[in-house]
């Protein structure tokens, strides 16, 4: 699980990290006190339901809202022997992981009066994983809460949804992205270009405002129709290029998970490796980089659909059902990322047909 806390001031609450989610927070402190069995927290990736889901573990651990009291400050930093995070291993959460979540389920707390299992990514959970966690879910022993992550709930799994308190996320605002750009030092102008990309993700802002190339390869997609003239090696070039430039847009996350290995490797030369969370860090990050390049691609053909609306708007094609027909293959291409296809292969079918614009 990811987690971008605050890098800059002090902490004041357990929830400095949860950005424009009022109601969510509100609802959250409100059930701290006396809380149910499973909370479900649904919304899209980078709207830091992720770090509320420690931020509450946290709340429930300590009882009061300092980030400082040692139950907090271990749950906030993914480290307390009682709050458990389980991500996916491979395409789903699978039926191993599911009969290794509900033995940890059934285990009394270690230190505290409650134990949180935090279960990322549900909406890939496998019909097999489903059908064993529905009754630990809905009726897990009195000192376990579970807080269970997805980005949306697929209809297949609205039987467990149904087990538990739902706590809707929604995408942040870029005036308030730009604040908490501004707020840890990046300038105006690239924190505004990095919110407006971002699209209510805060943690792809945070990558995008430091990356230097970004309106460069924003510039490159939108350009792409200009450089088609109908043979499959002017399509092959210009792929190459944006391929080659979403690689290289890795590079602030690249950095970042660098830092985290160095971090963690430091902490095996003083603990230990036993209970790590080596694996995890190695499967999370494969999971970013491998999302970092499917929203690269969305960012960049919604760009490449613009450059088609600007042209039926303007009437620069002689064929304006070409420009819509353009857009509706784009479209279909952004659906696709959805599948899991070979990046290269996809676009280039997308790009051969495609018309060229007037440069």
């Amino acid at each position: 699980m990811s987690l971008d806390l605050p890098t800059s001031g002090v902490r004041d609450s357990v929830w400095d990290g949860v950005v424009g989610q009022p109601n969510a927070v509100r609802r959250l402190t409100a059930s701290a006190d006396n809380p149910l069995h499973a909370y479900l927290f649904v919304g899209p990736a980078g709207s830091t339901k992720n770090e509320a889901s420690r931020a509450f573990a946290g709340l429930l651990l300590a009882g009061v809202d300092d980030p400082h009291q040692r139950d907090a400050r271990l749950a906030l930093a993914g480290q307390h022997p009682d709050v458990r995070e389980f991500a996916r291993v491979g395409a789903a959460i699978s039926k191993d992981q599911a009969d290794e979540i509900i033995r940890l389920a059934a285990l009394a707390p270690n230190e505290s009066n409650r134990k949180v299992l935090i279960l990322d990514e549900f909406h890939l959970l496998s019909p097999e994983a489903a059908a064993k966690l529905l009754k630990t879910i809905e009726e897990p022993p009195a000192s376990t809460v579970f807080v269970i992550l997805a980005d949306f709930m697929p209809p297949d799994l609205v039987t467990i949804a149904s087990r538990c308190i739902r706590i809707d996320f929604q995408p942040i605002l870029d005036d308030v992205i730009v604040d908490v750009l501004l707020g840890e030092g990046t300038n105006r102008e690239r924190a505004v270009e990095a919110a407006a990309a971002a699209r209510g993700d805060l943690t792809r802002a945070r990558l995008l405002a430091n990356d230097s190339h970004l309106a460069a390869r924003r510039a490159m997609f939108a350009d792409a129709p200009k450089r088609l003239d109908g043979t499959g090696s002017a399509v092959m070039a210009v792929v190459d290029g944006l391929l080659g430039e979403i690689e290289a847009a890795a590079a602030p996350l690249a950095d970042r998970q660098e830092a985290e290995v160095v971090a963690l490797e430091e902490r095996i030369k003083s603990v230990g490796e036993r209970g790590s969370g080596k694996k995890a860090l190695e499967e999370r990050h494969k999971r970013e980089l491998r999302r970092h390049r499917v929203d690269e691609l969305r960012a960049g053909l919604a760009t490449l659909a613009g450059s088609y609306r600007d042209a039926l708007v303007a009437g620069t094609l002689p064929r304006p059902e070409a420009a819509s027909t353009a857009i509706t293959r784009i479209h279909k291409a952004l659906e696709a990322l959805d599948r899991n296809p070979n990046e290269q292969l996809l676009l280039q079918a997308l790009l051969l047909e495609l018309p060229s614009l007037p440069a």
